[in-house]
């Protein structure tokens, strides 16, 4: 019995990416999320009006300060929003925000 050549698994052909204007905040949006507590965090906000840290921190089995790195981060991303309240910071989700990253999702 003959052998059958292997079936090529990789198209060779060369590959020109067209320039993507959605990449950069794309990845700015997908840094946001890449952490499981952030995932929570947003998860927590898109259920709520609104939350003060400290709510948010006795959601979650993580350090104050460790909380607040990632409100930053989610903050920086435009997910999140947070107003200062006196001593609080109270933070909601940015619906539009995260409008967007749901069609940068989808477009995939």
């Amino acid at each position: 019995m003959a052998k059958q050549s292997p079936k090529k698994l990789c198209d060779s052909t060369p590959v020109k990416l067209k320039a993507d204007p959605t990449a950069d905040d794309f990845a700015k949006l997908a840094w946001a999320i890449a952490h499981p507590a952030r995932v929570q965090i947003v998860r927590l906000l898109i259920g709520r009006e609104a939350c003060v840290c400290g709510e948010i921190v006795d959601q979650l089995p993580l350090a104050q300060s460790t909380v607040s790195q990632h409100l930053k981060i989610l903050k920086e991303s435009g997910l999140i929003q947070g107003e200062v309240d006196g001593p609080k910071v109270c933070y909601c989700i940015n619906a539009e925000r995260l409008k967007q990253l749901k069609a940068l999702v989808a477009g995939l």
